[in-house]
This record gives structure tokens, C-alpha cells and sequence, in this order.
């Protein structure tokens, strides 16, 4: 049955929540690890019946450029490449 032969399905308020023994998720947290990313669905883990954590997948992402590498080909010619991209008397700190 794989990684998941230990969960319990518990019905709570119309939703269906997995729960695993702590011992049970030691020995196969790679395994839990990987099914929740591909169902989504969170995992509680439980010491002796009580909930002590909840694993839970990450937010997929925002679509968000990152910084680095957001603006390639955004320079298309820089003649002095050694010399201020403005005149310093242009800056304001230097009033």
C-alpha cells in the first residue's frame, strides 16, 4: 500500500484530515513528505492520540519575478561602462 498504509482519514466538520502516529511518521516522513505534495492535503501528527504538529504543503507561488535576473536585456547599449551613469553634480548628496 506504500507510505500511507498508517494514515488514519478522520471526518471532521465536512472535511477529510490524515493522521499519523509519530513513530509511524519517523519511519516514513520521506514518503508522507512526497505524497503531500502531490495530493496537497496536510498531515497531523499525533503522540500518543493528541495532534502535536501539522505538516502542511507550501502555498504555490505568487507568479512574482524574483530580483535577480528580472531585467535581462533591459541595458541594450552602455558606451562608458567605467564612468557614472550620471553627472555627479545631479546628486542630491552632493548639494
Amino acid at each position: 500500500m506504500g507510505c500511507c498504509s498508517r494514515v488514519r482519514y478522520i471526518v471532521e466538520a465536512g472535511e477529510t484530515l490524515k493522521k499519523m502516529a509519530v513513530t509511524d511518521f519517523r519511519a516514513r516522513c520521506l514518503r508522507v513528505i512526497g505524497q503531500m505534495g502531490k495530493d496537497r492535503e496536510p498531515v497531523t501528527i499525533t503522540k500518543r492520540g493528541r495532534p502535536v504538529a501539522m505538516l502542511s504543503p507550501l502555498p504555490p507561488a505568487s507568479g512574482t519575478i524574483p530580483i535577480i535576473g528580472a531585467m535581462p536585456g533591459s541595458v541594450l547599449e552602455y558606451d562608458e561602462p567605467f564612468e557614472p551613469a550620471a553627472d555627479p553634480s545631479d546628486w542630491a548628496a552632493n548639494r
